[in-house]
């Protein structure tokens, strides 16, 4: 950035009406003293020689022979020269340089203030732009400008980006969101619809699976109803203190009969105590969320550890699959709402996509995170940290 852009606006505004300022008074100063240098070169160049040398010894000691004095500058300059009279040519001259002054002067003053101006139309028909739903519009920054206006603007153009982010995705969760919903709703529409035609008979195996379609269209609502008030800043939580590694081991042993049959071996490492105060029915949701995940995507890796430690001041818990990870570039985007790392695997297990975006906003309702990464051993690593009081 340069110099000139590091000045606050209180800075720039004095720095500009100074130097207006100081130059408008040297200026006129400068005008007249050359008017009246420019005539006393002239008349002296007008002189006899014998003159031009008396002139200069008087005016070095005019009290010495003042009436020869004043005879020598009444006979060159004239009498109007000493005539203090409102009318005389010196105070029309000075009128007449103010005339021309005043002009120029306002003109370079306009000159110095149009950077500002201009960067406050720009922002002026960007912010239009945006409340015309162009959440893409840019203010173009100026250089010349003070340096909380081009804050101002690189801020400005921030948010742009980011409504521009939050609108893509909007659309996007909107999109996903029905086809979601359509899924199931298909499903056990297209079910019922065969029974009441006859192709379906309807006992209790059609039911039941007409039944769990309209339990995962129910599951779906849930998730979308928690971020809701999430973003809302709405979700309450109900906190007391409990044991996290008890809370962990039931939640294991009810997700246990289908980790078997998915050859998962799920491993625990954990003080026997480890108090946690928080709202232990969302924790132990997001310890669920976790645990079906890797149920879905990493259950071939065969093997997930969960290990328990206690930072300063808040608890960690690392799950760690063997299953094929995600690429690097996923890391970012896995806990964005209806994003899946492979759509068709997804799809076989039934994964809306809103389990890891589910678990963060819990995490953050608790004022904890929730993060991934890619071990050098391979896998994937989702950490979560939560503060011991909530």
């Amino acid at each position: 950035m340069k110099a000139s852009t590091d000045r606050s606006l209180w800075r720039w505004i004095c720095i500009r009406i100074s130097i207006f300022s100081i130059c408008s008074v040297f200026v006129f100063v400068a005008s007249i003293w050359v008017r009246y240098a420019l005539q006393a070169l002239w008349l002296k160049h007008q002189m006899p020689a014998a003159v031009r040398e008396e002139y200069a010894l008087i005016k070095a000691h005019p009290p010495a022979d003042p009436t020869r004095f004043h005879q020598i500058i009444d006979q060159w300059w004239g009498l109007s020269y000493t005539d203090p009279n409102i009318a005389s040519e010196d105070w029309l001259i000075i009128g007449v340089l103010i005339l021309i002054l005043i002009p120029c002067l306002v003109f370079w003053g306009l000159k110095t203030v149009r950077p500002l101006a201009v960067q406050f139309s720009r922002l002026t028909a960007a912010a239009r732009a945006v409340a015309r739903g162009d959440f893409t519009a840019q203010a173009q920054p100026l250089d010349n400008v003070p340096a909380e206006m081009t804050s101002f603007v690189r801020d400005f153009n921030h948010m742009t980006q980011q409504l521009a982010r939050y609108d893509r995705e909007l659309r996007a969760s909107h999109v996903a969101m029905a086809h979601e919903l359509r899924s199931p709703l298909t499903a056990a529409m297209g079910r019922l619809q065969g029974m009441m035609d006859g192709v379906f008979t309807p006992d209790q195996t059609q039911l039941a699976m007409v039944m769990k379609q309209l339990q995962s269209l129910n599951q779906l609502a849930d998730g979308l109803q928690l971020l809701s008030l999430a973003d809302a800043d709405r979700l309450v939580l109900d906190y007391h203190r409990f044991n996290l590694t008890d809370l962990l081991k039931e939640r294991i042993a009810w997700i246990h009969s289908r980790a078997e049959q998915a050859g998962l071996i799920i491993t625990l490492d954990a003080d026997s105590d480890c108090p946690l105060e928080a709202d232990a029915s969302k924790v132990g949701q997001v310890i669920t969320l976790i645990l079906e995940n890797t149920l879905s995507y990493a259950s071939e890796g065969k093997s997930l550890s969960i290990r328990v430690t206690r930072q300063t001041g808040s608890v960690e818990m690392r799950f760690r699959d063997a299953g094929p990870g995600v690429s690097a570039d996923f890391l970012a985007d896995m806990f964005e709402r209806f994003t899946r790392a492979e759509t068709s695997r997804a799809r076989h297990s039934g994964g809306s996509g809103l389990g890891l975006s589910i678990a963060r906003a819990i995490c953050q309702a608790h004022h904890g995170e929730i993060s991934a990464a890619l071990p050098a051993s391979g896998g994937l690593e989702l950490t979560v940290r939560l503060p011991e009081v909530g």
